[in-house]
């Protein structure tokens, strides 16, 4: 599949819940309470971890046989470091995650040389990986003023 588009829309609910669709499927996301959410769904840096360990669980199975792998069970922890004082304007600090940590988890009995060199490969091809990890080019596209509803 050559240079392919993806899109997602993020629509803003009650409070700070928003309703995400892409494709067919649509998901919730929400903060914390602590953060002024309801907790009704993951906020959006954790979607961020998770959009990372499920990348590079895809890219796992993908690969697996061409590196002549056989694994029972796969899973990534992921995990990072955020100082929400940048979110929350309390501070002149980076907003987003300054540190991301994950640890693969692969029952194989393929041998550690074997198996770390399907993980340096699975950190180079996994699409999210290589979006957090390289600057990417950001940019507003369009602000579309919508008309308001009128409420009677």
């Amino acid at each position: 599949m050559p240079m392919t588009t993806f899109k997602a829309t993020a629509h803003l609910q009650q409070g700070v819940q928003v309703k995400v669709k892409s494709r067919d499927f649509e998901i919730i996301i929400d903060e914390p309470k602590e953060l002024g959410g309801t907790d009704t769904g993951m906020n959006p840096v954790e979607l961020t971890l998770s959009a990372l360990g499920a990348c590079q669980a895809i890219v796992a199975r993908v690969y697996a046989r061409k590196f002549k792998i056989e694994f029972d069970d796969l899973w990534i922890d992921v995990e990072g470091d955020l100082d929400t004082d940048g979110f929350m304007n309390k501070s002149d600090v980076r907003r987003g995650y300054s540190d991301i940590r994950f640890n693969i988890h692969i029952a194989t009995d393929a041998p550690r040389e074997k198996v770390e060199e399907f993980v340096a490969f699975i950190e180079k091809t996994c699409p999210v990986g290589d979006t957090i990890a390289n600057p990417v080019n950001l940019k507003l596209n369009e602000i579309i003023l919508e008309p308001r509803k009128v409420h009677v």
